[in-house]
């Protein structure tokens, strides 16, 4: 019998479904870091419906700290579906949400969030705070964190890298 990629369960992130839908959140990413915002793209995907949302980082040009990327596609999602509860969705994001976008994937309802790499000093999934686990919440999400990683944090380097002028040669 031969072996599949698809044949990963969904908790690996190895798996083929996570790593197409984190390549379009990198797209996101790369977007944000053109317009000079901190790289970090998101994408929701309904069950139903597919990509019901992609967005990233706009909080310098919309100056508002509340625009995270996790933060706009629930947003759009919500829109796209007509509900606020997003309880047949999966976010995808490059960075491991901080406490307001965690708060938010658990007042959605999100059962999945997979993010790229994890953040040490924000990460509210699983590095400094497992908000979207709480049990003592009305909701938990799943989390598979490291999908598509090194280049999540590649673009976050690159980007900080030349923020501080090391990315002149």
């Amino acid at each position: 019998m031969e072996w599949s990629p698809f044949d990963l369960p969904l908790t690996d992130p190895r798996h083929p479904v996570h790593v197409a839908h984190m390549e379009m959140a990198l797209e996101e990413a790369r977007l944000a870091a053109e317009e000079d915002e901190v790289p970090v793209g998101a994408v929701i995907v309904s069950w139903e419906e597919g990509v019901i949302a992609r967005a990233h980082n706009q909080r310098e040009l919309l100056v508002d700290p509340t625009a995270h990327a996790e933060m706009i596609a629930l947003t759009q999602a919500a829109a796209a579906l007509r509900s606020w509860r997003l309880e047949n969705c999966a976010l995808y994001v490059t960075l491991e949400p901080c406490p307001m976008c965690a708060g938010a994937i658990v007042q959605a309802r999100l059962p999945l969030v997979v993010y790229g790499c994890a953040d040490p000093k924000a990460g509210a999934c699983h590095t400094l705070y497992q908000i979207t686990s709480d049990p003592r919440l009305n909701h938990r999400a799943q989390v598979v964190g490291g999908v598509l990683a090194e280049e999540c944090a590649a673009v976050l380097s690159a980007f900080f890298a030349k923020k501080r002028g090391l990315g002149r040669r």
